[in-house]
């Protein structure tokens, strides 16, 4: 079991850039793939990004894919999304999971609160 905790987010412009951060605890957090998810009201928890224990194999959606780039540090117990390019459709509560590889929520166990990121145009 890992406790996490998102920050970073706020409000940009069309365009601009963020970057996400999720504080892990625990000892065995290098053994967990993360994965980052979003929710924008009145749609279902959407798949961003997820990355292996390792750091060494990524994944990420067509709709994010070229503009996110998701990265681990496991002495630090951090995983980031760094977000560029970014799109008013980007505008969503995001959050960061831990647990097995996947791209749907029930692979992970853990989750964080939420940051909230809005871009306007």
């Amino acid at each position: 079991q890992v406790q996490l905790v998102e920050s970073g987010g706020g409000l940009v412009q069309a365009g601009g850039s963020l970057r996400l951060s999720c504080a892990a605890s625990g000892r065995t957090f290098s053994r967990y793939a993360m994965a980052w998810f979003r929710q924008a009201p009145g749609k279902e928890r959407e798949f961003v990004a997820v990355i292996s224990g390792s750091g060494s194999n990524k994944y990420y959606p067509d709709s994010v894919k070229g503009r996110f780039t998701i990265s681990r540090d496991n002495a630090k117990n951090t995983v980031y999304l760094q977000m560029n390019s970014l799109k008013p459709e980007d505008t969503a509560v995001y959050y960061c999971a831990g647990g097995a590889w996947g791209i749907t929520a029930n692979m992970y166990d853990d989750w964080g609160q939420g940051t909230q990121v809005t871009v306007s145009s």
